[in-house]
């Protein structure tokens, strides 16, 4: 194996013409260079220095290494430099996956805060609804992902292989019509919302508003699915279903025509920023760890 070191006594030699001036170029003793073309000259199997009189003279193999030598070590030391900048975090990049409640009511602050205290840092942000967002992050796809789990929820995944950072707990609030006979309540049993047309959001809060549903005796009549969050709201609003959405979600959101109440007994996620361990000791992914959990505590 050629060592960069080996390379960079090679080019001394070959610009001083010998082993002595070579030395005092690098500070260095004439026995250590020596020392180190030989063992440049073992791991290639070539010899690479001829000694003519005084002076040393490259070989055909000693002359096609120091032609390469120039680009090697500079491509080294460019990458020294940018090692050096990531590690400093005056340089470096983050792939950042989030669900949409996520996006708009924690990244915003956190990615502000990131660049104000890192310039150097960039985030690109790309949205997916957990299991899929911890897939990419499994599959190398992205270095975060913002996540959640239902307490208590079947079939809750398993995270043991990853580094799991909580940030809030999110709890579930009824949405209702601003005129409906419940807007008013401080607080609401699901049960009361049996016989309530329903508005339901993405597929895995589908699958979580029926399990609470059916916890409570009913199966919800659902009439209009979607995943978007302000197409609830606005079909709560319109007057046409009620709905259990994230507090998070409503935050992010005008509801207009719609009141939240609460909900008891109590729903809540978890939400959380995952990485791999290994990702976790990366400069940039660790300060956009701290502000996810710095902008979920506000």
């Amino acid at each position: 194996m050629i060592e960069a070191r080996h390379l960079r006594v090679l080019r001394a030699v070959a610009a001083t013409g010998s082993f002595s001036a070579a030395g005092r170029e690098l500070g260095c003793t004439q026995p250590a260079v020596s020392q180190q073309m030989k063992a440049l000259e073992a791991s290639v199997g070539t010899p690479l220095l001829v000694r003519s009189g005084r002076e040393m003279r490259l070989t055909q193999a000693g002359e096609a290494l120091v032609r390469h030598a120039a680009g090697i070590l500079a491509g080294l030391t460019a990458a020294e430099e940018e090692v050096a900048a990531i590690a400093g975090l005056r340089a470096g990049r983050v792939r950042l996956v989030s669900f949409p409640s996520g996006s708009s009511a924690l990244v915003p602050t956190a990615l502000a805060a990131l660049r104000a205290a890192h310039p150097g840092t960039r985030v690109f942000l790309e949205e997916a609804e957990p299991p899929r967002s911890v897939e990419l992050l499994r599959e190398g796809d992205c270095d975060v992902a913002l996540a959640f789990r239902y307490a208590g929820a079947a079939g809750a995944e398993e995270w043991d292989d990853l580094v799991v950072r909580p940030l809030l707990t999110d709890r579930l609030v009824a949405l209702v019509p601003e005129r409906h006979r419940l807007a008013r309540a401080e607080s609401v049993a699901i049960g009361e919302l049996a016989g309530e047309p329903w508005i339901a959001g993405c597929p895995r809060c589908r699958g979580q508003l029926v399990e609470v549903c059916e916890g409570a005796g009913f199966t919800p009549r659902i009439d209009f699915a979607t995943d978007d969050y302000p197409a609830v709201v606005g079909l709560v609003g319109a007057g046409l279903g009620v709905a259990v959405l994230p507090q998070l979600a409503v935050e992010s959101v005008r509801p207009r025509g719609a009141r939240t109440v609460a909900l008891e007994p109590a729903v809540e996620r978890q939400i959380v920023a995952l990485t791999l361990p290994d990702l976790a000791q990366v400069p940039a992914v660790a300060a956009t760890l701290e502000q996810l959990a710095r902008a979920a505590a506000r």
